[in-house]
């Protein structure tokens, strides 16, 4: 009987050893999947903001380069308007002049030239 309690204390005591071997393995584990998660988490996180930085930065500049392309356009068409304007003005100017000097012969009896 004797060698049935050694062996049963030995078995006992082997199999508490394997247990708590076990759950300290487990525990280590759990630990580096939590700091694992957190360093992923946090790399994630980093690459999120640069993305948005980035995008941020892209749009920014076309949207400047945008309103330099209207502003020039902008530009042109209205030295393009104040062009055509100014010489609309010209030659209703002299359309009138000649108009008046029609009248005025007309009035004064002078014949119309052809």
């Amino acid at each position: 009987m004797q060698i049935r309690k050694i062996g049963s204390i030995v078995l006992a005591s082997a199999f508490t050893i394997f247990l708590s071997t076990g759950l300290a393995v487990a525990q280590d584990t759990a630990k580096q999947d939590l700091k694992a998660a957190g360093t992923n988490t946090k790399n994630a996180a980093k690459d999120t903001g640069h993305a948005v930085s980035t995008g941020s930065k892209k749009a920014y500049h076309k949207t400047a380069n945008g309103t330099r392309t209207a502003t020039d356009k902008t530009v042109n068409g209205t030295k393009t308007v104040g062009k055509d304007i100014g010489h609309g003005t010209k030659v209703a100017a002299k359309d009138t002049a000649h108009g008046t000097k029609k009248v005025g012969d007309k009035i004064a009896g002078k014949p119309t030239p052809q």
